[in-house]
């Protein structure tokens, strides 16, 4: 078996880790970070770019660059509409009310576009290993629905992923800061804020066991919300000095985006900032500059509804496993957004005691995701530990009334199984829908429909004399599956989730297939490009070889060397050219100029004469006979390899 990486999907940073030699450590991306953003760009000419590239074109490029896709997988079309209007990019209603990108003229599945980023961090863990990646584990906000879970493991696998177990992010920490704690007994809260989601989970921690105790949060609070309040701030103070609207402008936006991303991480540090964003845009006037100074003070201000926001789960969480807080141990702060200092302060209020800073936050997930990969991997180094998840929302069905009855309530710890018997509501009844739901509220309007089917065939009764046993299972994942056995006729029907509107295995494979086609395009345009490369170094060396040896150059042979030229320099600037073609044209120049070479020394009286071919090493010393051959060095110089002559 391979390496199982761990990998911290992120709303806005992504992170890959694995185990080496017993210890869990951070893969470097391609462009030597330790964090990759999430960030698909789409490209004129169909390019795509993922990661660092991506976010460095963002602002020419705003409505083909995609970012924060997670606070868009597994969601509805109608649950999303705040978050649709922070963005630059198109978005369209896709099948079964999910929500789709749309670049130009080609929509994407919020799976595809997450499926481009492991398919960025797996290919940057295979260049860092040196082997085939094949298997992973991914984790989620500990918050997250079922829908949202299978959607990421969907983009798992279009990445070509076998994902051996999705985990929560909080927990992935806790085993990241436990790992070498085994012998303590510890209960500890992990306080998750990351880019786009916020998690508080309590984890008792003794004998290397890891036990969820209860979990809470909010999957709508992010580092991205305190971004949005500077950036509201900018665009209405600028309105209120200039008159202009900038919030229709995406370049503009995109502009005041990063603008407002980097004072929050700057605040962190100082207590002011300057926003200095000169042509943000013109009138009739001239062009119009931004320079607004913001202090963390007036930061703090802006954001106290978001820092107060986090206070509730926590509460929430303490109440649910039966805790108070004089009872936690440790406090871990896991996520970017928890480097804010009004953060900081809010737990340490709450909590009366300042949190544990022996984590990297950035990492922390990713690290503890990479010990669960080397555990599920069967690597020798590390000890055996039970990790015991529980279950974030409560889950039920759809009774007489739209009532909502729970048969597994939140923070049952995974897996679990549990069957309860219902009836049929009408006399006569063969049929009966069972409609499965998510959530905390009594009616099932207010919670999240995951799926439905239908039992029938059940003898007709009168009301309430038939009994249909309903089961609920939930693996070690957090997917649910469902099934209904009429205990007359023993019929059954059985459902395995998927998000509501999510991809079939099918769709899943295609996807899948056209991610590897594309990671095979990508390799021959590297492959092209290091052909080209090549080529023009050899053309480099031709033409030196020219000028040095001007007057041993007939006409019949310039011509038939600038014939083949010419070849190599249309082979160059054709933006289709296939590495085979371009290894033809090559191979001909390597040719024509071995075979100048040989004339050149042919008619050479000396090695060391001025006419001579210029060579890569000193070999003045050596009589040289006419058995040669032309290649390429390291550097792409041509240098030309004689066998010496006693």
């Amino acid at each position: 078996m391979g390496k199982v990486i761990g990998i911290d999907l992120g709303t806005t940073n992504s992170c890959v880790a694995v185990l080496e030699g017993g210890n869990p450590m951070v893969i470097p991306n391609a462009e030597g970070g330790r964090t990759t953003p999430s960030i698909v760009a789409f490209g004129k000419s169909s390019e795509r770019l993922v990661g660092q590239l991506a976010k460095r074109q963002a602002v020419t490029n705003a409505e083909n660059t995609v970012f924060s896709i997670k606070r868009f997988i597994g969601r509805r079309w109608d649950e999303t509409l705040n978050e649709r209007g922070r963005i630059s990019y198109g978005c369209v209603q896709g099948k079964d009310n999910t929500v789709n990108v749309k670049i130009r003229d080609k929509e994407y599945t919020c799976q595809e576009i997450s499926g481009m980023i492991l398919q960025k961090l797996k290919q940057d863990a295979e260049a860092y290993l040196g082997e085939t990646v094949t298997q992973a584990v991914i984790t989620v906000p500990a918050y997250f629905s079922d829908a949202q879970r299978q959607s990421t493991k969907d983009a798992g696998a279009i990445a070509g992923l076998d994902v051996m177990r999705i985990i929560n992010e909080p927990t992935a920490a806790a085993l990241a800061y436990g790992i070498d704690k085994q012998d303590q007994d510890q209960v500890i809260l992990v306080f998750d804020l990351g880019g786009g989601t916020f998690d508080v989970s309590i984890l008792q921690l003794g004998d290397g066991v890891f036990e969820v105790k209860s979990t809470s949060g909010n999957n709508h609070l992010g580092g991205d919300n305190f971004d949005e309040c500077i950036l509201d701030w900018l665009l209405a103070d600028f309105q209120a000095r200039e008159g202009i609207d900038l919030s229709q402008d995406k370049m503009a936006l995109q502009r005041l985006r990063e603008a407002s991303e980097k004072a929050k991480v700057e605040l962190s540090g100082t207590l002011t900032t300057t926003i200095n964003l000169p042509f943000i845009t013109a009138d009739e006037t001239g062009p119009k500059h931004i320079e607004a100074e913001l202090t963390r003070s007036k930061f703090e201000e802006l954001v106290a509804h978001l820092v107060q926001a986090t206070v509730e789960p926590m509460n929430q969480a303490l109440a649910d496993c039966g805790l108070s807080v004089e009872e936690i141990d440790r406090i871990l702060l896991v996520g970017g957004s928890t480097r804010i200092p009004a953060i900081q302060e809010a737990v340490k209020a709450f909590a009366g005691k300042s949190p544990d800073r022996a984590i990297n936050p950035d990492e922390a997930v990713a690290l503890g995701a990479a010990i669960q990969g080397g555990i599920l991997g069967k690597e020798t180094t590390v000890k055996d530990l039970l990790l015991l998840d529980v279950t974030p929302l409560s889950l039920g069905i759809e009774t007489l009334g739209g009532v909502f009855s729970k048969i597994i309530d939140r923070n049952t710890t995974l897996p679990t199984s549990k069957t309860q018997s219902f009836s049929t509501a009408a006399d006569g009844q063969t049929v009966v829908e069972v409609s499965v739901y998510q959530g905390e509220r009594p009616l099932v309007a207010d919670n999240k429909e995951l799926a439905r089917f239908e039992l029938s065939g059940i003898p007709p009764a009168p009301r309430g004399v038939p009994q249909i046993d309903v089961s609920f299972d939930i693996d070690a994942n957090g997917i649910v599956s469902v099934s209904a056995v009429d205990r007359g006729t023993g019929r059954q029907q059985a459902i395995t989730i998927t998000n509501r509107g999510g991809l079939s295995s099918m769709e899943i494979e295609r996807m899948r297939q056209e991610a590897q086609i594309y990671a095979q395009s990508d390799q021959r345009k590297k492959e092209v490009a290091e052909l080209r490369n090549q080529a023009d170094s050899l053309l480099y060396s031709y033409e030196s070889t020219l000028q040095s040896n001007a007057a041993l150059f007939t006409p019949e042979v310039k011509k038939n060397i600038e014939r083949v030229i010419a070849g190599v320099q249309a082979a160059m600037v054709n933006p289709d050219v296939t590495p085979e073609q371009m290894k033809r044209q090559l191979e001909a120049l390597q040719q024509a100029l071995l075979n100048i070479g040989s004339m050149v020394y042919q008619q050479s009286a000396s090695p060391t004469s001025s006419g001579s071919f210029p060579l890569g090493h000193d070999q003045s010393t050596q009589v040289l006979s006419d058995d040669a051959t032309v290649i390429s060095d390291n550097e792409g110089t041509v240098v030309t390899d004689y066998e010496a002559v006693d």
